[in-house]
């Protein structure tokens, strides 16, 4: 049944901490969108070529500028986030071969809106889709499971009592209500009131 889905796509995470920096970058709030030079065509390397692009679009998240009690004081926190193909294509990306390089793309992205920030760098981690897949067993590495298109939303994705195994229960960003946080606490929740 699952083999039949379509999956989401995945994520390239990096995490970096900056030190000195609190005040600098005064445009760049707690939440930024990046939109890169192309959409759809983007959107069909993502989904339909299984292609790594040479462009990207960010989601570039700083809490420390709302909450400076998560970074030490005058530094920030960020992480940047780039939608990549998930590694189900006939012809997956070698994130052993590619991480080092796309990082580096990333920050060229980022050096227009965070001028100078790598000379602050103070801690870095990366999570590409072999993370997703291996950390967190997503299938494909997807960063949010299965692709919530119209026929595999809400009630339309996996119910979190199984309908296959008695006493198998569902949880998490495959399951009804969705993926991102809030689906899957849901889902969480439902589960709580389902087992007896």
């Amino acid at each position: 049944k699952m083999a039949s889905r379509r999956w989401s796509m995945g994520l390239f995470v990096w995490y970096f901490g900056t030190r000195g920096t609190a005040g600098m970058w005064s445009d760049v709030g707690h939440h930024t969108i990046l939109s890169g030079p192309r959409y759809e065509g983007l959107l069909k390397d993502i989904f339909i070529k299984g292609k790594l692009a040479d462009d990207m679009s960010l989601y570039l998240h700083r809490p420390s500028v709302s909450d400076p009690d998560v970074a030490p004081e005058g530094d920030d926190t960020f992480y940047v986030l780039s939608p990549v193909p998930h590694l189900g294509h006939d012809n997956g990306v070698d994130w052993s071969h590619e991480e080092a390089a796309y990082r580096e793309k990333v920050a060229r992205v980022l050096e227009q809106s965070i001028p100078g920030f790598q000379e602050h760098i103070a801690a870095s981690v990366i999570f590409t889709p072999e993370d997703f897949k291996s950390r967190y067993l997503s299938p494909h590495g997807c960063g949010f499971s299965i692709e919530p298109r119209i026929l595999q939303s809400a009630w339309f994705r996996p119910h979190n009592k199984s309908e296959e195994v008695e006493g198998l229960y569902l949880t998490g960003a495959g399951t009804h209500p969705g993926a991102g946080l809030p689906g899957v606490v849901s889902s969480a929740k439902v589960i709580a009131q389902l087992i007896p």
